[in-house]
């Protein structure tokens, strides 16, 4: 199964022009600075990632290096709750998936036996 999964060079949080505080991802500093200034969010606290990073992966990174404290801290921490739990979901998905079901004949008797096999992935 091939990863698809997007990833992301840029990664902080941004307080939206309501308050509320989100976390943000990009793969341009620059850009997307103005337009979260454009949009009119305030407190923009974006930050490099030393390599592209899926969300999970940054969000990690950011934890690691102290954004925890404050409405920043308490976004980092709910998206970074929220993407463990899918990921764990998407986990147990492909384990199911990765199980089949084959039949095989047993040569010492003439039954057909089936079992289940787990395909390595």
């Amino acid at each position: 199964m091939a990863n698809t999964e997007k990833t992301f060079t840029v990664a902080g949080t941004a307080t939206n022009p309501n308050g509320t505080v989100k976390v943000r991802f990009a793969n341009d500093l620059v850009a997307r600075i103005k337009i979260l200034n454009k949009a009119g969010c305030t407190d923009i606290n974006l930050m490099e990632l030393p390599n592209a990073m899926t969300k999970l992966e940054a969000l990690q990174w950011l934890t690691e290096r102290g954004v925890t404290e404050g409405e920043a801290g308490f976004a980092v921490a709910n998206k970074l709750d929220e993407k463990t739990r899918i990921a764990k979901r998407g986990e147990l998905s492909v384990r199911a998936s990765a199980s089949t079901k084959v039949g095989y004949v047993d040569t010492t008797s003439t039954e057909t036996t089936e079992s289940t096999v787990a395909v390595a992935s």
